[in-house]
């Protein structure tokens, strides 16, 4: 698969401002780049159906961010659509597939492989690959994660909430919705959960 054509330079520069307000710890531009790495690891692999619209969901998934807030997935698909409109790429593109999922990042961690198509389990499972990171890694994650809750809910909130999300994870039969994730990511995500949620005891 050829690389994809670069975007314009407004719409770059749109794009990193988006990502940079508010500053963020972990969502900001850096992590749209490793999931890209992800996808390019699939793309080398069972390969994608749909990769501009895939590719243009990551570069979206999290221009809207805001740490407590619940809309914040909905407002960034809203926002691919809006730039799609006013850039749009020299394919042919489907904004609603590109928004819809966006839109499923939203229920990470509430959906099982029987709940998606193929391509969305694989873009979800390219978002949560950082669960199957190096411990190292992950302990970076999950620290800039609380940094980016600081201020906006009480300490002992994100912990117990924190701490139950990782747990609910854990529990789950399969962490990641692909078999190419799930082979590849599962037993190292379940250490780096185990030793989370023991930390946050």
């Amino acid at each position: 698969m050829s690389p994809p054509p670069p975007l314009p330079a407004d719409q770059q520069r749109a794009l990193e401002q988006a990502y940079a307000t508010p500053p963020r710890a972990y969502h900001h531009f850096g992590h749209v780049q490793e999931v890209l790495a992800r996808f390019d690891e699939v793309a080398a692999g069972p390969g994608w159906h749909q990769p501009d619209e895939v590719r243009w969901a990551i570069l979206y998934h999290d221009a809207i961010y805001e740490a407590g807030r619940r809309d914040n997935e909905a407002r960034s698909a809203d926002l691919a659509l809006e730039h799609l409109r006013r850039w749009p790429p020299p394919q042919a593109l489907d904004g609603e597939r590109v928004a819809a999922l966006i839109r499923l990042t939203a229920a990470h961690g509430r959906l099982g492989p029987e709940d998606v198509d193929r391509e969305a389990a694989l873009f979800l499972d390219c978002d949560m690959a950082i669960l199957g990171a190096s411990a190292e890694a992950f302990a970076a994650y999950d620290r800039a994660i609380a940094s980016e809750y600081r201020g906006k809910v009480p300490g002992f909130v994100f912990r117990l909430n924190r701490r139950r999300f990782l747990k609910a994870l854990l529990a789950k039969p399969r962490i990641y919705l692909s078999d190419f994730f799930h082979e590849r990511l599962d037993a190292a995500a379940r250490n780096n959960l185990r030793r989370a949620i023991n930390h946050k005891q």
